[in-house]
């Protein structure tokens, strides 16, 4: 079985695509790579870094540095899928990040999402 495109995909092609989203609704990659370091433990350099090399996006959660157990908490549809009924898997990973990033997007503030200002 082949591996989903998105596990392919260079995090350094999707995570403009994460930052277009909120900025269209008046939010700031400031609070993209916030909700970034929250959920896996990179720092701002190693965003920077991952921005320029050609890490995929499996390997960006697989070698997150520290996965936040509180991202379990995160819930509700993306992509049509409840995401706390998905199997553990990168793809239940890459979905609480989107699933993080929309709702900033559709307005909710950081400390709704995770718990800070």
């Amino acid at each position: 079985m082949a591996k989903p495109k998105i596990y392919t995909m260079r995090f350094s092609d999707v995570y403009p695509h994460l930052v277009k989203k909120v900025e269209k609704k008046g939010r700031t990659k400031a609070e993209v790579d916030q909700l970034i370091k929250w959920m896996t433990g990179y720092s701002q350099i190693d965003i920077d870094n991952l921005i320029l090399d050609d890490t995929d996006y499996e390997h960006f959660i697989i070698n997150a540095p520290e996965l936040n157990p509180q991202r379990k908490f995160i819930t509700g549809r993306i992509c049509g899928v409840k995401v706390e009924e998905m199997d553990a898997s990168i793809m239940k990973e890459i979905r609480y990040l989107d699933k993080l990033v929309d709702d900033l997007a559709k307005g909710k503030s950081m400390n709704q999402l995770i718990g800070t200002q």
